[in-house]
């Protein structure tokens, strides 16, 4: 493979798109008041999925293109997994921004969102203080964020992984 195509600018237009879409997606949840909204909820996960399932295989897809129609697997993960971090971090960044200067009591909202739906589900005092004060120590942490950030980049493992083994195309496999 003399002429291979560059990954990286594949990996950072498509790392910006997904990191991009998540952002627009909140804020427009955000100005809508849906923050705390099931239908809300559902756009952001939808949008996530989309992101973490479509923007790998689409890059992948191009690269194979850019590198005359081949692909080793181990591309197809770097791409995918690179693809899927730097989205996943790009959303980290503002997710702080948001809970930092958007909207600096973003995290106390929750919490008493979080505590009017474990009051409806039947949960006493000290449930919900447990509850509570174990979703705190996660919100907003870099323990939290890089629990956030291992679970993505494997999903995008997954992703990436699949493609990868449905879309290979070597040179020895031409012989």
């Amino acid at each position: 493979m003399e002429n291979q195509a560059n990954s990286k600018n594949i990996i950072l237009n498509y790392g910006l798109i997904y990191g991009g879409a998540v952002i627009f997606t909140n804020l427009i949840i955000y100005a809508l008041g849906m923050t705390f909204d099931t239908v809300g909820g559902i756009i952001n996960i939808a949008v996530l999925a989309l992101c973490i399932i479509l923007l790998p295989i689409l890059a992948i897809k191009k690269f194979k293109g850019e590198n005359n129609s081949f692909l080793t697997w181990g591309q197809a993960l770097k791409i995918g997994i690179g693809i899927v971090a730097l989205g996943t971090l790009i959303s980290i960044i503002y997710s702080h921004v948001f809970a930092g200067v958007i909207e600096p009591d973003f995290y106390n909202q929750l919490n008493e969102f979080q505590t009017e739906k474990l009051i409806d589900a039947g949960m006493n005092d000290e449930q919900i203080e447990a509850q509570l004060a174990m979703q705190s120590k996660f919100q907003g942490t870099i323990i939290g964020d890089a629990i956030g950030l291992l679970f993505y980049v494997f999903l995008g493992f997954i992703v990436s992984a699949i493609a990868g083994a449905i879309m290979k195309r070597t040179e020895e496999d031409q012989y």
